[in-house]
C-alpha cells in the first residue's frame, strides 16, 4: 500500500534539467597548471576572466604554474624556533649574562645570603 505520496523519490524543482531551464553556459577555456612534482591540474575559467599566475595543486598542495618546463619552486619552510632561539636573536651573550647576574643578585638579597 502506498504511503499517500504519489510523487515518491523526487524533490521540489526536480525535472528534466537542460540548458532551457538553467540558461546557456558561459564560454570557458581550460588552463593547465603544473607543480614541481609533475602533477597537472586543468582548471576551467570563463573566457573573459583573469587567469592567476599560480594555482595550488590539489594533489600535493604545492604551488603550480602555467609553464610545464619551469614550475614554481616549493615554498621554503622555516624550522620551528624555541623561545630561547628568539631570545638569542634579540640579545647578545653579554646582555644575557648581565640579566642573569641581576636576577641572581635579587634572589640572593631576598634569601639574605
Amino acid at each position: 500500500m502506498a504511503g499517500g505520496n504519489a510523487i515518491r523519490g523526487t524533490r521540489v524543482g526536480a525535472g528534466p534539467m537542460g540548458e532551457a531551464e538553467r540558461g546557456e553556459t558561459a564560454p570557458r577555456r581550460r588552463i593547465g597548471f603544473w607543480c614541481t612534482q609533475g602533477h597537472e591540474t586543468r582548471v576551467a575559467f570563463a573566457s573573459d576572466a583573469d587567469v592567476p599566475d599560480l594555482w595550488d595543486c590539489p594533489r600535493c598542495g604545492l604551488p603550480a604554474g602555467q609553464d610545464q618546463a619551469a614550475p614554481p619552486p616549493a615554498p621554503r619552510t622555516e624550522p620551528y624556533k624555541t623561545h630561547l632561539a628568539y631570545v638569542r636573536e634579540r640579545r647578545s651573550d653579554a646582555d644575557g649574562d648581565a640579566l642573569l647576574e641581576e636576577a641572581l643578585a635579587k634572589l640572593r638579597s631576598r634569601r639574605g645570603a
